[in-house]
């Protein structure tokens, strides 16, 4: 089938092109050396005057022979010659009025004519041309074909400059421009650490050429979204002194074949016209999938034209241009070409911040605000940064300026819990307590399923005689609502802290399980095993999924260490799922009714105040087992 990007291929070879600059000059040739039929030597006389035609009747008898030239146009031309008169006379009529003088005046008195042939025509060229001077031709031609000409001036501009979507955007900032500084990265000594190392690479290119490093430094930056790859970039730029030039690379994914290798190319023409810079390219994942895997010619096409600029091989005008590109995915996690990972000499993987350089993130932009906006006295930043977990330096800043706009709109000063507030408000979004006002008999049974799943979170510590405080103490709960939040789909949740520890055993995973059937037990409990809800959705599909990791994934209850989910047997792996979800679904159902009296108690508390903190539920606690 006939595509555009086999055209494309087919004139980049060589012998294509040759061929085709062969087949234009003969045809150039044989137009030009084509003989001219000889002209006849008759003065012709052009006019338009209507009365030389109705007078040929009297001057029948003088009429040596009539033509008609191109009678179904807009101008005709009536062609005559008189016997003894050398001359041709040549009458422009109008379209419509030809027929008039064909019927009025040829027809009606038998005057004999003909139509004007080709070769005829061909010998009197004169017969077909005007008077009129050669700038009223071109400019009744120009009227003519207004349109035509404006379609192929459009379709030239388009092949010129390239069709909407092809060009790439990009932004040339000066170092003088260019704000921060890497002390800004809180933390992150092994970022800064390779950063510094890249620093003197550049800077010492003498150096490493002796060691038979003479290839480009180029630098990848990959890690989650909000870790600062875009600031560091720019951090870079300011301490080597020289420009930077920024760009989406997902502005080159045109859909148009050319359009990404053109705009590459500019954006590389414009770097060596500054000799040393930096070009930054953002959100450059798409590039680094291994080419050939689908229909988007286009795609490969762009990535094959960033291979060969990442090797510096198109010009050595570009020695001097760095490029830095950044993705939010990695070659751990995500399968990458090989041959443009090879591009590259540096790679900085970015992390989230660990506790305690989140807590002096949270200090660093509580910092930059005026005097009297934080009550640092009333503040304890290692309380934020434990419930932040897993939130990236942009994500914490949103937190930050969240609460700030709450102490605005409140008239406060920013403190723990306006920073807890605006966290909730941040991660979990809106909630709203006159929705679930309606729903009286719903938000008993919320009240109920949250206080399972916290009591199911705090049932390992119990059994083990810890005290309250203790229990307390380790438990990372923030506080249970019972008021609705769109932003989850969720008539209540319970809030708690997260752990930055990725690595979890099988022992914590049974307990996340667990916790995860509290809710549904508790309702079982209170209503029976046919009064349980659909709001434990959730819930299930986050245990099964742990289920299926822990038995088929990882095989934590078999001796063989084997991935059974890369076999064909679903069967099998289902049985062995359901047989430990079984199990840790009866274990929670029984040990959940230990604690029927307590979330009783809890629920009345609860459904009054719509929200119990932690110190509160705790507090409650305590005089529970005191009365006991």
């Amino acid at each position: 089938m006939f595509t555009l990007h086999k055209l494309q291929s087919a004139l980049r070879k060589t012998y294509v092109r040759a061929a085709l600059l062969v087949l234009t000059a003969s045809l150039v040739i044989l137009l030009g050396l084509r003989a001219d039929v000889p002209q006849d030597s008759s003065p012709v006389l052009h006019t338009q005057d209507i009365a030389q035609i109705t007078a040929l009747p009297a001057k029948r008898a003088q009429l040596d022979y009539l033509l008609v030239a191109a009678p179904q146009s807009d101008a005709p031309r009536y062609i005559f010659k008189l016997k003894n008169d050398d001359k041709l006379y040549v009458v422009k009529v109008p379209g419509t009025t030809h027929l008039s003088l064909e019927r009025e005046v040829l027809l009606r008195n038998n005057i004999p004519y003909a139509i004007a042939r080709d070769d005829f025509l061909a010998s009197h060229k004169a017969v077909m041309q005007d008077d009129e001077s050669k700038l009223a031709r071109v400019g009744a031609f120009v009227m003519r074909h207004l349109l035509d000409i404006l379609l192929i001036g459009l379709a030239l501009f388009l092949l010129r400059n390239g069709l909407p979507g092809m060009g790439v955007s990009a932004t040339v900032l000066t170092p003088d421009q260019l704000g921060g500084s890497m002390d800004d990265l809180i933390g992150m000594e092994d970022i800064k650490q390779e950063v510094l190392h890249l620093e003197d690479m550049i800077r010492n290119r003498a150096a490493y050429k002796e060691h038979d490093i003479d290839k480009p430094f180029n630098v990848m930056l990959t890690g989650p979204a909000g870790t600062g790859k875009t600031k560091l970039a720019g951090y870079l730029a300011k301490r080597l002194d020289i420009p930077l030039i920024q760009a989406s690379a997902s502005a080159l994914e045109s859909g148009y074949i050319g359009g990404g290798s053109k705009a590459l190319h500019a954006l590389h023409k414009k770097a060596c016209a500054r000799g040393s810079c930096i070009i930054f390219l953002d959100e450059a994942q798409s590039l680094f999938m291994p080419r050939g895997r689908g229909e988007k010619k286009w795609e490969d096409d762009t990535a094959n034209t960033l291979l060969g600029l990442l090797d510096g091989v198109r010009s050595n005008k570009g020695e001097g241009v760095i490029w830095v590109v950044a993705s939010n995915f990695d070659d751990a996690s995500t399968r990458m070409d090989e041959a443009m990972l090879r591009r590259f000499s540096v790679k900085i993987n970015f992390r989230l911040p660990n506790k305690s350089e989140r807590r002096e993130l949270l200090r660093s932009f509580l910092a930059r605000k005026a005097d009297g906006c934080v009550d640092w006295n009333d503040l304890n930043l290692d309380n934020v940064a434990e419930i932040t977990a897993n939130l990236s330096p942009a994500v914490l800043q949103t937190v930050v300026e969240r609460a700030s706009m709450l102490a605005i709109q409140e008239h406060t000063v920013i403190t723990t819990d306006l920073l807890f507030r605006a966290f909730e408000r941040a991660t979990i979004g809106l909630t709203d307590r006159a929705t679930t006002a309606e729903k009286t008999r719903q938000r008993e049974r919320v009240a109920l399923h949250e206080l399972g799943h916290f009591f199911m979170q705090i049932d390992p510590w119990l059994r083990e005689g810890l005290s309250l405080a203790e229990v307390k103490e380790r438990s990372p709960l923030l506080k249970i609502s019972t008021e609705s939040v769109s932003k989850l789909g969720a008539l209540g949740y319970v809030l708690s802290a997260s752990d930055d520890v990725a690595l979890r055993t099988l022992e914590e995973l049974e307990r996340d399980v667990i916790q995860l059937y509290g809710g549904v037990a508790a309702e079982e409990l209170f209503y029976g095993a046919r009064g349980i809800s659909v709001g434990s959705q959730n819930d299930i599909e986050k245990a099964t999924s742990m289920l299926n990791l822990m038995v088929n994934k990882l095989s934590m209850y078999s001796r063989s260490k084997i991935d059974h989910s890369q076999f064909k047997d679903k069967e099998a792996d289902l049985g062995q799922v359901e047989a430990k979800a079984d199990e840790l679904y009866s274990y929670t159902l029984k040990a959940i009714a230990d604690y029927r009296e307590q979330i009783a108690e809890l629920k009345e508390v609860l459904m009054d105040q719509y929200v119990l903190s932690k110190d509160a539920i705790f507090a409650l606690l305590e005089q529970q087992q005191a009365h006991a």
